[in-house]
């Protein structure tokens, strides 16, 4: 199997990128990885280059760069090579920690979109509570959505949840301001309608305050709604964790009760950690396209490489045109 990585998206680029690589390769016989980037920074951090290939480029997509104008302009950067790869067979999956809209343009208009797909999602596993983690689509790839997008989305995240994360019968939840069947807009009332005439599990409508308690195992949305959401839980995380440390420095008591209580802090933070999930998938393309967050550390960029991997071994793409292909079937001979 090959992955193909943008090894100059994100905060910690190379360095991250290449030794989160390199972890992979240890763990990960079956794998070989192609970083796109400038050669003489990528050499500085590689010290086990087995199995792991250097495509030099000096050309990025900066964080700041237009998405689209960036993707057709800069035809031999990093992000752009790495997009290429999959479409030409030279890769089956690609990973970047750069520019989500650059990512974003590039794998609907160079990887491509698999037929049947109305609109792709951006799709992150967020942590909860009990540590088992619930998928959120959309979280930004398209800001307005039609009923039938959220019935795709959900199609597509309960593939994904039972092929790479195991759960024979995943909980289907759609994001609203209430439980109840008659709550939400236009959009969510029709596609409530057509979630519950569907064969998933579909378990109705949940609120953002249930989310993080592990109310459902994947979680539809509109892409606004959705990136709201999901900046409002990543947000939240980090005051909580900067008013406990401040709590907990502030005299020396509260340091004693800090070190007495260290190993259930480092639990806790372990638990919420979204690096351990891999990055936000870019589901309804023809090859899986990960996005790894910015700040990715080595241990984050290693988990989007099991995630890619996984969803490689396990066919997701294949299975999302396959069961699209029929749903669209069904919905045709219905309209008739």
């Amino acid at each position: 199997m090959k992955i193909a990585i943008d090894a100059m998206g994100g905060d910690n680029a190379p360095k991250a990128i290449v030794e989160g690589a390199m972890k992979a390769v240890t763990l990960f016989k079956d794998i070989e990885i192609t970083l796109y980037g400038r050669e003489t920074l990528i050499k500085e951090h590689l010290s086990n280059p087995e199995r792991i290939t250097i495509v030099h480029t000096d050309t990025v997509i900066e964080a700041t760069d237009e998405p689209v104008r960036a993707v057709r302009r800069k035809k031999d950067a990093s992000m752009v090579l790495m997009a290429n790869a999959v479409k030409e067979g030279q890769a089956d999956a690609c990973i970047s920690a750069g520019n989500t809209g650059a990512l974003m343009t590039a794998g609907l208009f160079i990887v491509g979109r698999i037929d049947g797909i109305e609109r792709p999602a951006l799709s992150p596993t967020l942590p909860t509570t009990q540590g088992q983690g619930f998928l959120m689509l959309d979280v930004g790839a398209n800001v307005d959505a039609k009923p039938e997008h959220l019935q795709q989305y959900a199609i597509m995240g309960s593939i994904y949840a039972k092929k790479v994360r195991g759960l024979a019968n995943p909980r289907i939840g759609l994001l609203n301001v209430g439980t109840e069947d008659k709550k939400g807009n236009e959009l969510t009332k029709a596609a409530f309608q057509l979630l519950k005439e569907s064969d998933l599990n579909f378990i109705g409508n949940v609120e953002a305050r249930d989310l993080l308690d592990g109310v459902a195992d994947v979680v539809v949305t509109d892409g606004f709604t959705g990136n709201v959401a999901l900046k409002t839980v990543e947000g939240t995380a980090l005051s909580v964790f900067k008013m406990l440390k401040s709590a907990l420095t502030s005299n020396m008591k509260s340091k004693l009760a800090a070190a007495v209580l260290k190993p259930q802090l480092k639990e806790i933070k372990g638990k919420m950690d979204y690096s351990e999930y891999g990055g936000a998938g870019l589901f309804g393309l023809k090859a899986p396209v990960i996005k790894a967050h910015g700040s990715s550390d080595p241990n984050a960029v290693y988990n989007a490489i099991r995630q890619a991997r996984e969803m490689v071994n396990n066919d997701v793409c294949k299975t999302i045109q396959q069961t699209i292909e029929k749903t669209n079937s069904v919905r045709g001979l219905e309209r008739r």
